[in-house]
């Protein structure tokens, strides 16, 4: 529960300082940084237009987006707080989870019956394909290491206290940086500004939602940010650290998360069509090269 209370408040400022460390880098004051949230309060007083060729799978798929990830984010613990839900394995089940929202919202850009949505969906499950085995196997390397499956027992056993750990520590972080620029469909992979339909992703799957579904998608994407530096969070906090000082950790790992993503989107380029696959398939090698580096950690104290 604590988790997801940290990120619900962290997300009220993080896409407010990624736009204006954007507006900065560019020479620009920028908006204020609630601004994100002023234009969805005016999406959710807007009402929702249904084509007439949808049916209720595109209506029902941003509540079931939206749940998946708040279900997920309760997974997640929070220093030596466990998650509200835990259990063996519960991993696993995260990572599915976000599998169902994002399978939700590739059948819901198919209802509509666009070629051009249809395209995107097509480019998103192929990219999600793609990225799953890296954030599988960095997951299930550090069950290796710990002896546990369990997202609270994992965090809670790893331990940083030689050279190769903070190593892996360093890549794990790298990895989950360029796998919530993905998921959450930013620069270099896409453009959440873009207007042209050939090289949009995944706001193409969503050219026909409207009001308050389009309100509750990019909730879910503030949401889905931050929860990828809760992530990161766990893996550097102590367990034995006070809920206050770890508290005050998270939110400056956020801050810097924040910035980070401000600055890569303002200084990379988008990668062309033909080199994202390439450039997502490199994770995996880096999770591999984790893989083997907790194998190492293993080795030296059995």
């Amino acid at each position: 529960m604590y988790s997801l209370v940290l990120i619900l408040i962290a997300s009220l400022i993080f896409p407010g300082i990624i736009l204006r460390v954007k507006s900065i880098a560019s020479g620009r004051k920028g908006p204020g940084l609630l601004q994100p949230w002023h234009d969805i309060a005016k999406l959710f007083r807007k009402d929702s237009v249904y084509s007439k060729t949808t049916s209720w799978i595109f209506r029902l798929a941003p509540i079931v987006y939206m749940a998946s990830v708040l279900i997920a984010i309760l997974i997640l613990p929070f220093g030596e707080k466990g998650g509200l839900i835990t259990f063996r394995g519960d991993f696993i089940f995260f990572i599915y989870l976000l599998a169902a929202g994002k399978f939700m919202m590739i059948i819901a850009a198919l209802d509509t019956g666009s070629s051009f949505e249809g395209m995107g969906a097509s480019r998103e499950a192929l990219y999600s394909m793609l990225v799953e085995p890296a954030l599988f196997i960095l997951l299930a390397s550090y069950c290796m290491l710990t002896g546990n499956s369990s997202f609270h027992d994992i965090f809670k056993s790893v331990d940083f206290q030689n050279t190769i750990a903070i190593f892996l520590g360093f890549l794990s972080t790298y990895n989950l940086f360029q796998i919530s620029m993905l998921e959450n469909s930013r620069l270099p992979y896409d453009d959440p500004k873009t207007h042209l339909e050939l090289t949009m992703i995944h706001e193409v799957m969503v050219l026909d939602y409207c009001g308050f579904d389009l309100g509750v998608i990019q909730i879910t994407g503030h949401l889905k940010f931050v929860m990828y530096s809760m992530l990161v969070t766990n893996l550097f906090i102590v367990p034995s650290l006070p809920l206050w000082a770890a508290a005050i950790v998270f939110t400056g790992i956020v801050i810097v998360y924040a910035i980070a993503v401000g600055l890569a989107e303002s200084f990379n380029p988008r990668y062309k069509m033909r080199n994202n696959n390439k450039a997502i398939v490199i994770l995996i090698p880096i999770s591999i090269l984790i893989f083997f580096g907790c194998l190492l950690i293993l080795n030296n104290l059995y």
